[in-house]
């Protein structure tokens, strides 16, 4: 027996096929094989057409299934990973209303500011562990100010992944996880947020019916199951953010346990068994995949937007035709510190560790006659590690102390010197594992369909592929405090 994990991510559509009983991947696919695009009509937008996440998945399982190493008919439940606090709206036939506005748009931050200050801080992140800011709630908000015709049309509002899910089966559902995300629970009444749904003049009616996380999200259609070659007896077991899934993926699932990821965007992610609030918002608390009011389990996750998106953007610009590996390589000829040349990632929206700042990403101390494209290929990667380094400080301050971080073995941490400048700026070990978002899905879905007994059973056979330990420790501290100047400069002017 098998189990598909799916994978909607920001630039592309991934799925895995784990064997249930081995808990082993049998193969892996994905659609596009180049970045997806992402729709910017106005400055600070980001969309994405919901429909072509469907038909991404859909090529994507189209390869895995020609792979011939398993029968598509064995697959016994479906688990779905997703691009966190997008918003997709449905009228009452199912029908996509709009685009997706998805997670690095900051079109929403003005409203859900107000929305902080007009509700009050205190209450806010008291019960809602955080400020609207710039998440699901505070998008539909601008949707229902901007945009009423369609917003008098919502049947339902959803993540991408309940998007996927009700593509399917024909059924909307949600989670605590990701009512959390989204900003619409109040952890205090362990409920939907009454204040907020009243202070945006939202229907209760627009949020679906709250599942589990680890329970059945719809059985299959049948017309599906024969278009996708699956059995009709295939359920949807399990649906959670990327990020919480991919902790999941790690077997971060504990207190003091933390996870990073380094793709399109980029997060560290820890553990808590306490409701932990940043006093400015600049990291956020979820409730994580296991969360339970007698049994607290939340994600601390600080995102940064401007992380594998510089990446592409430095190899777009310096290097389209290499692939990653002759990027990663080339970087590696540059000594640390990239010669003097210091690069501020954050062009990809409002950074909400930066207090929802615009502050843009830029390239620092050019001297035209010493650099040359290596350095600033490094430079981008170092620059990256800096901001996972600010970022964790904030973390520090919110009594979250990691001895070890477990990271899949994938995008930024594929390159040498990323992982190099990420382990000397934090001063934290890296464990690196043959886990991915899909393979986490896959996971979660044989958790949820009951077929492993419990959490401890589904990840028996997880062990690292190897570890880095920080070393160069003085060197990239002297580089970080340069960059950290250059970075506060901006902070202030802007």
């Amino acid at each position: 027996m098998y189990f598909l994990g799916i994978d909607i991510g920001t630039s592309s559509v991934k799925v895995s096929i784990v064997e249930a009983s081995s808990q082993q991947k049998i193969c892996s696919a994905q659609y596009p094989a180049v970045e997806a695009p992402i729709y910017s009509p106005q400055p600070n937008w980001a969309e994405q057409d919901p429909r072509d996440w469907w038909a991404y998945f859909k090529l994507a399982l189209s390869k895995a299934n020609a792979t011939g190493l398993y029968d598509p008919k064995q697959i016994m439940a479906i688990g779905i990973a997703y691009q966190m606090h997008g918003l997709v709206v449905v009228d009452k036939d199912q029908q996509v209303l709009r685009n997706a506005i998805i997670w690095c748009d900051s079109r929403a931050v003005a409203l859900g500011n107000k929305a902080f200050e007009e509700i009050g801080e205190v209450f806010n992140l008291k019960h809602h562990l955080n400020s609207p800011g710039n998440f699901t709630a505070s998008k539909l908000a601008w949707v229902k100010a901007n945009e009423p015709e369609i917003y008098q049309k919502i049947d339902k509002v959803m993540l991408p992944g309940d998007f996927i899910a009700m593509k399917l089966s024909g059924t909307i559902s949600t989670s605590i996880s990701a009512l959390s995300e989204g900003v619409f629970w109040d952890f205090q009444q362990n409920e939907l947020s009454a204040t907020l749904m009243d202070y945006y003049g939202f229907d209760s009616g627009l949020i679906p019916a709250i599942r589990p996380v680890f329970a059945e999200h719809g059985q299959i259609k049948r017309t599906v199951a024969e278009e996708l070659g699956l059995s009709p007896e295939v359920t949807i077991n399990y649906k959670a953010g990327d990020q919480p899934n991919n902790a999941l993926s790690l077997n971060v699932l504990q207190p003091g346990e933390v996870a990073a990821t380094a793709g399109t965007s980029g997060v560290i992610y820890g553990v808590s068994d306490q409701l932990i609030a940043d006093r400015e918002s600049r990291v956020n608390t979820f409730a994580h995949v296991n969360y339970r009011e007698d049994a607290i389990r939340t994600g601390v996750l600080l995102c940064i937007n401007g992380t594998g998106i510089m990446n592409s953007w430095g190899r777009k610009l310096l290097g389209k035709d290499l692939s990653y590996d002759q990027i990663n390589a080339m970087a590696a000829t540059s000594p640390i510190g990239s010669k003097g040349l210091q690069v501020i990632p954050f062009g990809n929206g409002a950074e909400r560790m930066l207090n929802n700042q615009l502050v843009g990403a830029s390239i620092t101390s050019i001297d035209l006659n010493r650099h040359e494209t290596a350095d600033i290929l490094r430079a981008i990667q170092e620059g990256i590690a800096f901001a996972f380094r600010y970022g964790l400080d904030i973390m520090r301050e919110n009594a979250l102390h990691p001895q070890m971080i477990r990271a899949g073995h994938a995008n930024l941490f594929l390159s040498p010197v990323f992982r190099e400048a990420f382990v000397g700026a934090t001063n934290v070990p890296v464990e690196v594992y043959d886990h991915d978002g899909s393979v986490g899905a896959a996971m979660g879905a044989g958790i949820g369909s009951g077929y492993y007994r419990d959490l401890t059973e589904a990840f028996r056979s997880l062990k690292p592929v190897y570890t880095v330990e920080p070393k160069d420790i003085d060197r990239y501290e002297e580089n970080y405090q340069q960059w950290k100047g250059i970075l506060e400069t901006k902070i202030n002017i802007t």
